[in-house]
């Protein structure tokens, strides 16, 4: 007897789980649903941090680039900004801009764009997974400093005050 009644719970939380997961996935599903993919202009400029021609400026930077320095072969390189954050679904209008006499690339999964030197280039890209995904620049004397990153936020969570579920909004 006291063995049913163990099964019987056991079951009955199991099913109580079961039916729990299902509501959230509909939450979701609905709130994915709701949320209304954007168009955004992001403008992203190349940004040189330790450079050769600054060795006059910081004489410190002669050993560091000099054969054997930290820094030989290599210079450090940014962009700005180095974090974009979008939601799934989006198509992001990138507007790169390099305003130096080095070449430089903007490189994302399934997007390679070359950025010449003094140049303005446009490119456009859907986030079409939510994750996290390198951006780099494919100059090899760049890397690994000349690198960003884009955050692809779910569509999912989102937009859940659309969909009506449970979950709070955020404040303001």
């Amino acid at each position: 007897m006291l063995m049913q009644r163990r099964s019987i719970r056991t079951i009955s939380s199991a099913t109580l789980l079961l039916v729990s997961l299902a509501a959230c996935r509909r939450v979701a599903t609905a709130a994915a649903a709701a949320y209304r993919p954007r168009s955004r202009q992001i403008t992203v400029t190349t940004v040189p941090l330790l450079v050769k021609e600054q060795q006059a400026l910081f004489p410190f930077l002669k050993s560091a680039f000099a054969k054997g320095g930290v820094l030989d072969g290599k210079e450090v390189y940014a962009f700005s900004p180095s974090t974009i954050t979008v939601v799934e679904g989006d198509t992001i209008q990138f507007t790169l801009i390099n305003p130096e006499d080095d070449e430089h690339s903007f490189v994302l999964p399934d997007l390679a764009v070359a950025m010449h030197p003094g140049t303005i280039t446009r490119a456009t890209y859907v986030a079409r997974t939510a994750g996290v995904f390198p951006i780099v620049c494919a100059v090899q004397s760049h890397l690994p400093m000349m690198s960003g990153q884009l955050v692809v936020l779910s569509a999912a969570l989102a937009a859940p005050a659309a969909a009506g579920s449970a979950l709070p909004a955020a404040r303001k």
